[in-house]
């Protein structure tokens, strides 16, 4: 054999025996795949598949041929002319067999439903119930300890947001309408009483502690919280609001600013409560911890101050509420070992609600004023999104804990507010050209538990532990038995919505 055939065979015998190495470091890694990753990954794959036939069944939709054949077949109704309004919509109310409230679609208004928001509110809501029902166990899909995020904290505030925006509309829709103010603070009264007692008779963690008693009756809770969001929200828009003429034009003197200026005592009220989170915050004096403490006590900060869980937050509950009747079991006590009783739906953290749902408000707001105007409303809200981007980035220093104000959901501090709004404002812009702009994607499945969302959610709390949507485990630690267990739970939700929406069944309160 020749030098150089020989050279070459060196080199081929080095390089196979290179790849051959890397392939030995590689596939233990392919074959050790946790069952973790696996159980996600053969989730991810069911789901994507049916997402798949649903796109390839709404391309046949499109076809004429076959979409006027299944419309001979099937007749169906034009649900699309109902809506829902847990929190308030432009529509006219009526009801149906059964007692349940239904909203009809005000067929002589030229203001069109949005289905992105619907679809928002409906992924908010889904999320919300795979968490609260495990998350398959996973850590990510477990609200933080303390500082910082989890998938889990997001979902609560987007669900606050798209309220706001909502209020927004539906206030300036029926003010058009002819309704007058007190008409509408009337209902706006009503309905956060109704969320409110929902929250605290219906939906209540603290009957796990014993049997219905006012004792340990906690008095904070979601449903409660959004009762208080909305009451302010909605009030402040109809103490300042006009309602915006269906034709709007920009003869406003500063067009770039006509969905703010007009608004600026909500913005200075905003402002001011804001001041008062700031000031109750950082100088209230809480016996026992220093002043201005947003740690988690326990063993927190090296356990030098173990009963200062949440410093003026967690005080201010136990003094006006008592410790009875605030949560149990904070998140913190997992990794801090705290021993106090602390409410993440907490008195002070509902005025950081407040502030959210008023950015929502402005969402609605730029919707309205902007109307049909698709590339000035994307722009708004990514203008937004970048402020409220740049005042997190200020506040944290964008770090978990050495910032200002760390992002907190426990706290529902304002950095908390301003990141989310961050991402509420870019995940609205996105799914508002996908599905109102481009007309690509109808929103499915998310849409229909958009449309009834409080159904779902306060279902889905009363029948958490209640078979479909709950069984007894073969393996109680094993992570692919739990997220089979809440996939199942949470998709028969979207399934219920469905068929709900089909049979043209909403729930208002």
């Amino acid at each position: 054999m020749s030098k150089r055939n020989l050279r070459l065979a060196e080199w081929k015998s080095t390089i196979q025996q290179s790849l051959l190495n890397q392939f030995s470091l590689f596939s233990p890694t392919l074959a050790n795949l946790s069952k973790q990753q696996e159980a996600i990954l053969f989730a991810f794959l069911i789901y994507m598949g049916i997402f798949t036939v649903l796109m390839i069944g709404q391309i046949c939709m499109n076809i004429e041929p076959i979409r006027n054949w299944l419309y001979k077949k099937m007749n169906p109704r034009e649900t699309d002319r109902l809506i829902n309004s847990e929190l308030g919509s432009p529509s006219r109310t009526g009801s149906i067999g059964g007692g349940l409230p239904v909203e009809v679609w005000n067929s002589a208004s030229s203001l069109q439903r949005l289905r992105s928001l619907d679809t928002f509110r409906g992924l908010a809501l889904i999320i919300m119930v795979f968490v609260n029902y495990g998350g398959g166990k996973y850590w990510f899909f477990k609200h933080q300890s303390w500082n910082g995020l989890t998938i889990a904290d997001l979902v609560f505030p987007w669900f606050v947001f798209i309220m706001g925006t909502s209020i927004s509309l539906s206030l300036s829709a029926m003010m058009r309408r002819g309704c007058s103010k007190w008409q509408l603070l009337g209902k706006v009264l009503w309905r956060s009483l109704l969320l409110f007692l929902i929250g605290l008779l219906v939906v209540n963690p603290n009957y796990c502690l014993g049997p219905l008693s006012l004792d340990n009756l906690r008095i904070p809770g979601v449903l409660q919280r959004l009762g208080c969001t909305y009451l302010v929200v909605a009030a402040l828009e109809l103490l300042f609001a006009k309602p915006v003429p269906e034709n709007s034009t920009l003869e406003a003197p500063y067009p770039a600013l006509q969905d703010i200026l007009p608004y600026w005592p909500q913005w200075l009220f905003i402002l001011a409560l804001e001041g008062l989170w700031l000031c109750l915050t950082f100088l209230l004096n809480v016996p026992g911890c220093p002043k201005g403490y947003l740690g988690p006590g326990g063993i927190g900060d090296f356990g030098k101050f173990p009963n200062c869980t949440g410093g003026a937050a967690g005080y201010i509950d136990h003094l006006l509420l008592g410790e009875k009747h605030i949560y149990q079991h904070p998140s913190s006590n997992v990794l801090y070992l705290t021993t106090v009783p602390f409410d993440p739906e907490g008195i002070l953290g509902t005025i950081n609600s407040v502030v959210m749902a008023f950015l929502g408000l402005q969402g609605g707001k730029i919707l309205l004023f902007y109307k049909d105007q698709h590339k000035q409303i994307m722009l708004r809200f990514c203008v937004w999104s970048i402020i409220m981007g740049v005042i997190s980035m200020m506040l944290t220093k964008c770090s978990k804990d050495q910032g200002l104000i760390p992002v907190n959901k426990n706290l529902w501090s304002i950095s908390y507010v301003t990141t989310l709004s961050s991402f509420a404002f870019i995940l609205l812009l996105l799914v508002y050209y996908l599905i109102d702009v481009k007309k690509v994607w109808s929103g499915a499945p998310f849409f229909y538990p958009g449309m009834n969302s409080i159904l779902v959610y306060v279902g889905h709390e009363i029948f958490e532990n209640y078979f479909p949507f709950k069984w007894k485990l073969n393996d109680t630690k094993s992570h692919s038995e739990h997220l089979t267990q809440n996939l199942i739970a949470t998709s028969l939700w979207v399934i219920i919505s469905y068929i709900l929406y089909r049979k043209r069944i909403f729930w208002k309160i």
